[in-house]
């Protein structure tokens, strides 16, 4: 028996399942064929010498009639459910099945034909006829032209041979079945071909279908994103704006106190946390954003995050706290195993998020191991808490809850993008929160027992770059971004050379000595992997001095390129002062570990 494509190749399923509704639609000309021919085949019957027995014909063809509109119902109705409600293999059996009762129905014309006397030939070759149109009506499903046909055909053949006075017309019966059956071979791989085509035009539609949705979605998201960032960079701006007004002396205002200063500070720090979150989020989007997975102590990240928010929360009247188990607070406690920079930047969304929406009580950071290799850093506050429906609305990007967000800035990227974020390290976040109580968002990590991180490899804790002040080669070719990292470097207490393209860079490091050399990651007339290949070609000490490439956020593939030339670190743009002296220990130390 026939075996229906197998359901994992959609394209073959798709094709039998036109064959099959190409068959079913052919039953009503089938059966109206038959009825047409009917009358004729009964008005020859009546010259035969057993017409009596013709009546057993009629009862076989009313069987037939009646159980070929069953099916018909059955398979019109299944159809109507859907292709998943049968099998393709049963509903070609059902179709098998009733053109083998059509056969049965041949085998007994050509029965009574056989003793119809006189009539005898004449009879046969209309039962010949009768099993010819049976094999047109099988042609658009294979399995049932290749059993059907046959079946039907053999009944009046064995009688046409059965006697020496009909074998010549046995033959001619024979011919007209084979012709007709290549005839019919041949519409049938055209339809195949057909329905292959039709099969294939539909997987088009539906992906042009997942396209268009997928551009409408990606459209929604960019509207959203413009009407996010046209906000805060309005007020953003707005409040530095005046602050600077003030500071010039414009309309004749006295100079900004300390408190506006700090707004104004303030304002530009969300400002900048808000485009980065959208840089990164749009990375995301376009599938730019990579993870490294590494070692880190996941301790000294908790511990460095409060430090630095423990100011912020004070202000606001909230205890700021960190618990850790006993177990992970030694200096050789295990590592937690993904991308240290990234749970740095979840856990500080977390924490910037409990501190802004808190107003009374306290926050909790918590540490503990959750079986052999698992951590979890749990971060609890006694906020306003969410609601199921706020707290899904919540990770949604773009999207503030109202209730609480009223009033305060932000673009509603944090939460959907640290899920990303974690999604993209294999680790969970997990969000419990009720309304008038609070939150607790626990984020849980792979943990390695085995591995022993001394303190000096905590990030957060960068040992200086040599001794004093240091000699800093900054190439850059955008002048605002020079002037903020000149002041960073001078901040932190060294002195800067600042060369203005690569070709530049290359000939201030072979003229003078440097501690250090940061190269913007794009750079006019040599670009930073050209400029980085050729200091290093410089002759010892110049092309051993620590190399700092400087990228752009969404620039990836930067990286790769500046760390294959020769650079010991990279720094992602927008720089900030604990960022660059971070940068300067991860070079350093890249340098010892080289030499």
């Amino acid at each position: 028996m026939f075996t229906a494509p197998a359901a994992s190749d959609p394209e073959g399923v798709s094709v039998a399942e036109q064959s099959l509704a190409a068959q079913a639609a052919l039953m009503p000309q089938a059966l109206g064929v038959f009825a047409v021919c009917l009358p004729i085949y009964v008005w020859a019957s009546s010259y035969a010498g057993n017409a009596a027995w013709m009546s057993a014909t009629f009862a076989i063809f009313a069987i037939n009639w009646g159980m070929f509109y069953f099916s018909l119902q059955q398979l019109r109705r299944t159809e109507s459910r859907g292709p998943e409600s049968r099998g393709v293999a049963w509903r070609t059996r059902v179709h098998v099945m009733c053109g083998l009762l059509w056969s049965v129905t041949v085998w007994q014309m050509a029965a009574f034909a056989d003793h119809a006397g006189p009539a005898r030939e004449t009879l046969l070759m209309m039962t010949v006829g009768a099993a010819v149109i049976c094999l047109f009506f099988t042609t658009p499903s294979l399995p049932s032209l290749i059993v059907v046909g046959p079946a039907a055909m053999a009944g009046p053949l064995l009688a046409l041979w059965s006697r020496p006075q009909s074998w010549a017309l046995g033959e001619v019966a024979w011919g007209a079945f084979a012709l007709a059956s290549m005839l019919s071979l041949v519409l049938n791989q055209t339809l195949r071909r057909q329905y292959a085509l039709a099969a294939e035009r539909e997987v088009l539609a539906r992906e042009r279908t997942a396209s268009l949705a997928e551009a409408e979605r990606l459209a929604r998201s960019k509207s959203a994103l413009i009407a996010t960032l046209s906000h805060e960079i309005r007020n953003g701006l707005t409040g530095v704006a005046h602050v600077l007004a003030a500071a010039a002396g414009h309309g004749g205002r006295a100079q900004p106190s300390r408190e506006q200063s700090v707004a104004a500070l303030a304002a530009a720090n969300d400002l900048i946390a808000v485009l980065n979150a959208t840089l990164d989020s749009e990375t995301a989007e376009a599938g730019r954003l990579m993870v490294d997975t590494a070692p880190f102590d996941p301790v000294a990240v908790v511990r460095e995050l409060v430090a630095t928010l423990r100011p912020q929360a004070a202000g606001k009247g909230l205890e700021l706290q960190v618990f850790v188990e006993s177990a992970l607070d030694g200096r050789h406690a295990g590592a937690a195993m993904a991308d240290g920079a990234r749970v740095r930047q979840v856990l500080s969304n977390l924490l910037t998020n409990a501190v802004k929406y808190t107003v009374r009580g306290r926050i909790e950071a918590r540490v503990e191991r959750r079986g052999e290799r698992h951590l979890a850093i749990a971060i609890a506050d006694t906020g306003p808490g969410l609601s199921p429906e706020e707290l899904a609305e919540a990770f949604e990007p773009f999207r503030r809850v109202d209730r609480t967000a009223a009033g305060l800035p932000g673009a509603g990227l944090g939460l959907s993008l640290s899920k990303r974020l974690i999604g993209l390290m294999g680790a969970t976040l997990t969000a419990d929160s009720a309304v008038g109580v609070g939150s607790c968002f626990t984020l849980e990590l792979s943990y390695d027992p085995g591995i022993l991180l001394d303190v000096g490899d905590r990030p957060g804790e960068p040992e200086a770059l040599g001794e004093g002040s240091l000699k800093v080669l900054m190439a850059e070719g955008d002048g605002l971004n020079a002037a903020m990292l000149r002041t960073i470097l001078e901040q932190l207490g060294h002195q800067v050379v600042h060369a203005q393209n690569g070709r530049r860079a290359v000939d201030l490091a072979r003229a003078v000595g440097f501690d250090l050399i940061m190269l913007d990651g794009r750079m006019p007339l040599m670009d930073t992997p050209a400029a980085i290949r050729a200091i290093r070609g410089l002759s010892p000490p110049v092309g051993q001095v620590p190399i700092i490439a400087v990228i752009g956020a969404d620039a990836a593939e930067d990286a790769g390129d500046c760390l294959t030339a020769g650079a010991d670190t990279v720094m992602r743009k927008p720089v900030s002062v604990a960022a660059v002296a971070r940068a300067i220990a991860e070079a350093d130390d890249a340098r010892k570990k080289a030499a």
